[in-house]
């Protein structure tokens, strides 16, 4: 603990150097969560505060002071309740006592806690209502390890493709995915797609001719027409 924080911001700096996105600063010891938030550029994203009111006294704090976002994880000292009712009043308390701190509720981030659906009966729609309570009642953002859901299960990524799908039908607005998996990509953005987010759908059909034009170079073969009128097109310019 004594090192963590200078591991902390060597790890800030590192990272900085070759992106320059926002960083999530994650951490369980205090003093380094705030070294890792002097070190950040941009706004940060703290991971996280829980219903413990222990945690919820050492991170609030901080996450006003540095105006940044952070992460509401939906357990306390009781731990995680498979009851979502449970664990929607949980996020309720972390909302109460965060704006009692002037933390505004899109920069609260609500983990609902996604468990492994071969483990738990019903996991996925226990997540499914908490999404939908937390967009409608509590009006913040939300957040989750998708994949949790297909542990121990056959064809994870048929099942996690379809899942983060139905997150975002239930107004899931992130979640921490791989999006290097090209079916997850496809479900995120034909959800995306279908509830209106895509204006004018332009974005899925941008991604559409990237697939055809990486078809067609894999196969060694022509580039996709409208691709070829295109380029036509700039060369008669």
């Amino acid at each position: 603990h004594d090192l963590e924080p200078e591991v902390m911001v060597k790890a800030v700096q590192a990272v900085q150097e070759v992106v320059d996105v926002p960083l999530c600063i994650d951490s369980s010891v205090v003093p380094a969560l705030i070294a890792g938030l002097k070190a950040a550029g941009g706004r940060p994203l703290i991971n996280s505060v829980t219903g413990e009111e222990e945690r919820m006294e050492k991170v609030l704090p901080l996450v006003a002071e540095y105006k940044c976002a952070v992460i509401a994880i939906s357990n306390d000292e009781s731990g995680i309740s498979t009851d979502p009712k449970v664990r929607f009043e949980v996020a309720k308390r972390i909302v109460q006592r965060a704006e009692s701190y002037g933390i505004a509720r899109e920069d609260i981030l609500i983990d609902p806690l996604v468990m492994p659906a071969g483990a738990v009966p019903g996991a996925g729609k226990a997540v499914l209502d908490l999404v939908r309570w937390i967009a409608e009642e509590l009006g913040c953002n939300t957040v989750c390890g998708a994949s949790n859901i297909s542990f121990g299960l056959p064809d994870r990524e048929a099942i996690n493709a379809n899942f983060v799908a139905m997150l975002i039908a239930a107004g899931m607005t992130s979640a921490i995915t791989n999006p290097l998996k090209p079916e997850l990509k496809k479900s995120i953005m034909a959800a995306d797609m279908l509830m209106g987010h895509d204006e004018d759908c332009m974005r899925w059909l941008r991604y559409q001719r990237k697939l055809a034009r990486e078809a067609a170079a894999a196969a060694g073969g022509d580039a996709p027409a409208d691709d070829r009128a295109a380029r036509r097109a700039r060369r008669e310019a």
